[in-house]
């Protein structure tokens, strides 16, 4: 049996920044220029940028159980937003706390199931999410709206200013307790090194954002909107999502699609300065850290006609990704990679050794690519609301591949047609690409294993749910624990020792 490795302390300290469904198409170098992201800009000054990085799943919970594990869904088994997580994957989170570190998450990671914390020492808020299996899609009933939780167009008609909303009181929380936790690090009470997360829920969907930073995006170019595909020219499973976020029931007008895109640009900038304040702190209390910036996925905002996530175009699997480090050259890597890549790089990054669970690790460290390495073909599966049966997506060099046994092939150049119009599946010019992808589909994938894995969890979930919420109910969501009785003076401490451990820095 092995043993735990052996904690060091010369490791260095890692903050992991996650947003969520932020598109990476207004990345193409860090912020694109039209955006008031000065605290992202400078992060990209001094980071190794990923142009083309591609959530494992375009949706919140599949991608961020991939993301923390290195796995895609169809080894994590989070299939959807209410797919619980084993507790016995192992999370970067895990890897690195072996290691020796203190690993800590304030904010959202949408964890389902009893377990909330999947390798994290401390959790500083609870989720804004749900953990329990009332959010279960049912490949069953083809066809069904669930309406209390499936996405509709209300986000866009409703776009507009708030000072506070739902997702205001959440992220403010996020970052204060993320705050306060590196004012605490800062102290020095804990010699080990620290893996902190931030995980805000902005700039996700509703489009409602504060007048400070409504007003920065007044009349930009970039609010007019996209050329929308008309519903009957759509694919397949655009027109199944159009048909889950109730489309029929809304009459969208320009002007509400440019509001809508307004308070989305207006939560970028939000975000942006709630992330400043924590690189201020960290720069106040002098510590040194290895900072990583990621979304979970993207969102369509408009374009094609579609809103939010849950397909493979690339407003919806592209997410932003710069990784900071001392000994990281800044730069701008375009070949495509995967969030799946961050468990073994943030491995990687800590001197930590992944070996023993790296065979059922679908990621790759990234490291090598700062130095001209490459990445084999990166993969992307969906199997969530709006979908008969599972899809996946492969994207190599500049060409995208998309297979699902409901749907047609989807075969588009990115650098010919970066607004994926033409689909080249049935295009003969196009036909050794086409075969190519194929191999390496039916190599990787058993589609109908696949689906019977996704509709057995689908059917348990359901008998499991219906059965808790009768009689007594007793939530999983994470209640964060506030030791009241140790903060601050209390009797049992001294007050002399107390104020000096408590100051940072000390002396001055």
């Amino acid at each position: 049996m092995s043993s735990p490795q052996t904690p060091q302390t010369d490791r260095p300290n890692i903050l992991v920044v996650m947003v969520d469904q932020l598109t990476g198409t207004l990345f193409p170098d860090g912020p694109a220029p039209f955006l008031h992201a000065p605290n992202l800009r400078r992060l990209a000054d001094h980071a190794l940028r990923f142009q083309n990085c591609y959530t494992a799943s375009p949706l919140c919970a599949p991608a961020r159980a991939s993301f923390m594990s290195g796995q895609l869904p169809s080894r994590t088994r989070v299939y959807d937003n209410a797919a619980e997580f084993a507790s016995d994957i192992p999370t970067y989170a895990h890897h690195l706390r072996r290691a020796g570190y203190y690993t800590a998450l304030s904010g959202k990671m949408h964890f389902v199931g009893p377990d909330q914390l999947h390798g994290f020492e401390d959790r500083l808020t609870t989720d804004i999410y749900p953990a329990d299996f009332g959010w279960t899609p049912d490949y069953r009933k083809p066809g069904e709206r669930i309406d209390w939780w499936y996405h509709n167009l209300g986000s866009v008609t409703g776009a507009g200013v708030a000072e506070i909303t739902n997702q205001l009181e959440y992220d403010d929380d996020v970052a204060f307790q993320a705050v306060q936790k590196l004012y605490d690090l800062s102290r020095g009470g804990d010699a080990r090194p620290w893996c902190l997360t931030v995980s805000f829920t902005h700039p996700h969907d509703p489009f409602v954002a504060r007048r400070k930073y409504w007003d920065l995006y007044t009349g930009v170019p970039e609010l007019e909107p996209p050329e929308a595909i008309p519903y009957a020219d759509q694919d397949p499973h655009s027109q199944r999502l159009m048909e889950a976020c109730d489309w029929r029931a809304f009459d969208i007008t320009a002007d509400q699609i440019r509001r809508a895109r307004q308070g989305y640009f207006a939560n970028i900038s939000y975000v942006d300065a709630k992330i400043g304040e924590i690189f201020a702190v960290l720069e106040a209390t002098r510590q040194e850290a290895i900072v990583v910036f990621l979304s979970d996925h993207g969102e369509m905002l408009g374009e094609r006609g579609l809103w939010f996530k849950m397909n493979f175009f690339e407003g919806a699997a592209r997410v932003p990704l710069m990784i900071s480090a001392p000994d990281l050259t800044p730069g701008l890597i375009t070949d495509p990679v995967s969030t799946i890549d961050l468990a073994p790089t943030l491995a990687a990054l800590a001197g930590v050794d992944m070996a023993e669970v790296s065979p059922w690790t679908d990621g790759v460290n990234l490291l090598p690519m700062a130095t001209g390495g490459t990445r084999p073909v990166v993969a992307m599966e969906y199997a969530a609301e709006g979908t008969l049966t599972p899809m996946v997506a492969l994207r190599e060099g500049a060409w995208k591949y998309i297979r699902c046994p409901a749907d047609p092939e989807q075969l588009f150049d990115l650098a010919s047609d970066p607004e994926e119009r033409e689909n080249l599946a049935s295009d003969p010019r196009a036909a050794e690409i086409l075969a190519h992808f194929r191999k390496i589909a039916d190599h990787r994938w058993d589609l109908p294993r696949f689906d019977a894995a996704v509709r057995e969890s689908q059917a348990r979930r359901w008998v499991v749910y219906e059965a808790l919420r009768n009689g007594a109910y007793f939530p999983w969501d994470h209640q964060p624990l506030r030791a009241a009785s140790e903060r601050y003076m209390r009797n049992h401490m001294d007050l002399n020792v107390l104020e000096e451990n408590k100051r940072f820095p000390r002396g001055e």
